[in-house]
């Protein structure tokens, strides 16, 4: 029998899933079949709607060597393990005559502990565990939770939290999960033989494609030790999200309450001297914690230096004297001690580095202020430290040994892949030599007219933003907007503050139009009430750049109330714009005007989900029509047709919303002609 073509193969898979052949999808899968037969690397932008899983996933499968596939967000995770890949592999089985398994894996901690469910929790301020389910008042929302948890472990096939349902706070989870630190091993620990992590792991090794999280896959490559089973190729999906996730695996983080509890989590281990030895660095620690320290520290102050040191040799002390002393008064002392030198190690490893004072590193210091509500981060400070740059990491440990495709709607930015492109570590498209990854980049376009579908209105006739600047003229035009628009609106703020202070000033003008914020609700739910109702706007900050999928009439008009660029005391973006000066560069254009580019390219997708999808980005900003750096910037994004003109755009945002309620009133009668006939 003669091997399948990759047409065919495609064909199977569309059909499959329901789905329509698409050019930039064909073009996309002939690309990535390319790369991998190559041994090659592949940047694809491909739009939304060009169905990108099965553009790449049936070139892998045809291909027959392991792939992973790593994601940024678990919706596309889910969306490939319970759609697409049972879809395309039941397609594909009689042309390939082989059933490729797939599997998913994911970080230890994701995955119920059975240890920590039966065993109890290690408690901080006593010599052994406690029991969590008796701890807590089963009337209380923990307690509720830690019952059903443990009604679900004997259900469960998987262990992952992502399949429980309805979800369970982080505190309750903390109580039935580990991390790897935390973990004893499957070796040493009586439930290892049923371990819902060490499943995954032997899923993973038989798998032929294995679906991640790009914190994963980031620490398959910082820490050294595999996580991830070998593989030829990898693709990365939602890649525009890759360097800020290693960025977040690569930074460490110290605060006076992680030192304190890992303080008491050693305290009852350990001989009296080394105690008292982290005691007294802890207190040292947390005063000068409490002081108004700069933001980033390109020098560490002298005191603080001398704190640092004295907590990074007592932690060496205490990890020291814990493997030498043994109690067996401590139930499951095994336990104890794993989590007790898990806390202290990490405290150590983070004091360490920052002492050392690596030249690309950048180290600040934060003070977070209590803000009200669950959603925000708690009050307290932070001493935080991370790479200026993950791009030669990425290239070291991405680009070797395999061949790597990364794919996102957003990579090209201002007309070519490059910038993104150098954020990986990669060297400009075409650059020959030895050590050089040799890279294409290609896009495959959109199944959308954008011209035809959306406008790209920029409000030249505004005063140019300044920082926490009073914008009432800002505010005077989105009140218009929205009134032209009949609600329909998603409002993309630069800042919490500004999202929070619209919403209050809209909801007293136009109160005939529900303001839903961020952060009043769960994500999840905002969402499915703005999409409910025509009417509703949602206002927000960067989770709703580029998370938010509403197609249809309920997202008509997406807003913008300014440029993204990063705060101008952004201790890490400051610090990386410096040294890309320092070396000859455009520092502004290189990181600061390339973060904008890919929040607008991303915010701006918001507007086009589907085909018959109508309405207007508008940007209350004058300088991307004004300044140098904003043909760049609109170059990034969809090629709406383009206007200043505020009449015009009352005008079309008037006629869309006047359609969208004729086709809602239709859709009404019908609905009651059918009851009537029912």
């Amino acid at each position: 029998m003669t091997k399948p073509s990759l047409p065919e193969l495609l064909h199977a898979a569309v059909t499959a899933v329901g789905g329509t052949e698409r050019p930039g999808q064909v073009a996309m899968a002939e690309a990535v079949e390319e790369a991998i037969d190559g041994g090659s690397h592949l940047l694809v932008q491909a739009g939304t709607g060009t169905g990108k899983s099965l553009g790449y996933l049936v070139p892998a499968l045809a291909h027959g060597e392991r792939v992973v596939v790593a994601t940024a967000t678990l919706a596309l995770q889910r969306q490939l393990v319970e759609r697409d890949l049972p879809r395309t592999v039941d397609a594909l089985h009689p042309l390939l005559r082989r059933r490729p398994e797939f599997a998913m894996l994911k970080g230890r901690s994701n995955y119920l502990c059975l240890h920590r469910l039966h065993e109890g929790v290690p408690q901080d301020e006593e010599d052994g565990l406690f029991d969590q389910f008796e701890a807590a008042a089963p009337t209380s929302r923990l307690g509720q939770d830690l019952l059903r948890m443990r009604d679900w472990a004997d259900e469960t096939e998987t262990g992952d939290r992502d399949d429980l349902t309805p979800g369970v706070s982080d505190r309750a989870w903390a109580q039935v999960s580990v991390s790897s630190r935390e973990c004893l091993g499957a070796s040493k620990c009586a439930y290892g033989a049923e371990c819902f992590a060490e499943s995954a792991r032997e899923r993973a090794k038989l798998a032929e494609v294995v679906v991640t999280n790009h914190a994963l896959l980031a620490i398959d490559a910082i820490e050294g030790a595999p996580v991830l089973p070998q593989h030829g190729v990898l693709i990365v999906d939602e890649a525009h999200e890759l360097v800020s996730r290693v960025t977040g695996v690569a930074t460490g983080e110290l605060t006076p309450g992680q030192v304190n509890r890992a303080v008491r989590r050693a305290a009852k281990l350990v001989n009296e001297k080394a105690a008292d030895q982290l005691q007294t660095a802890a207190e040292g620690f947390e005063r000068l914690m409490e002081l108004a320290l700069p933001g980033r520290l390109e020098e560490i102050p002298e005191d603080l230096g001398y704190a640092l040191m004295a907590l990074r040799d007592a932690c060496r002390t205490v990890v020291s004297a814990i493997g030498t002393t043994r109690d067996k008064s401590v139930q499951d002392e095994d336990a104890v001690r794993k989590q007790a030198l898990a806390s202290v190690e990490s405290v150590h490893d983070v004091a360490e580095r920052i002492t050392n004072g690596s030249e690309w590193d950048v180290v600040w210091y934060e003070r977070h202020e209590p803000r009200g509500g669950s959603a925000y981060r708690p009050s307290g400070a932070s001493l935080r430290v991370a790479p200026m740059s993950v791009s030669g990491l990425l290239r070291e440990k991405l680009f070797t040994e395999r061949s790597v495709v990364l794919t996102s709607a957003t990579l090209k930015l201002g007309g070519d892949f490059n910038g993104v492109g150098a954020s990986l570590g990669l060297a400009p498209e075409a650059t020959e030599g030895d050590d050089v990854p040799q890279w294409k980049g290609v896009d495959v376009g959109s199944p959308f007219d954008y011209r035809k579908q959306g406008i790209l209105y920029v409000a030249k006739h505004l005063a140019r933003p300044a920082r926490d600047g009073d914008r009432g003229d800002m505010l005077d035009e989105l009140t218009e907007l929205i009134q032209a628009a009949g609600g329909r609106t998603l409002g993309l703020f630069s800042s919490m503050r500004a999202a929070q202070l619209a919403a209050e000033e809209l909801r007293s003008r136009i109160p005939e139009y529900p303001i839903l914020l961020q952060g009043e609700e769960t994500l999840g739910e905002l969402i499915k009430n703005f999409a409910a109702d025509p009417r509703t706007c949602l206002f927000g900050t960067l989770s709703l750049w580029q998370g938010v999928d509403v197609p249809g009439p309920s997202c008509q008009l997406v807003v913008m109330d300014k440029i993204p660029f990063p705060r101008p005391d952004d201790p890490l973006m400051s610090a990386r714009q410096k040294a890309v000066e320092e070396a000859g560069g455009n520092g502004f254009m290189a990181v600061a005007a390339t973060h904008a580019a890919l929040l607008m390219a991303q915010g701006a997708g918001r507007l086009v989900r589907a085909s018959g999808d109508r309405g207007v980005v508008a940007v209350l900003d004058q300088r991307l029509a004004t300044a140098r750096y904003g043909s760049y910037l609109k170059a990034s994004l969809p090629d709406f047709w383009f206007t200043t003109d505020r009449n015009q755009v009352r005008k079309s945002l008037a006629a869309i919303d006047a359609k969208a309620r004729q086709t809602e009133g239709a859709e009404q009668v019908e609905g009651a002609e059918q009851v009537e006939g029912d």
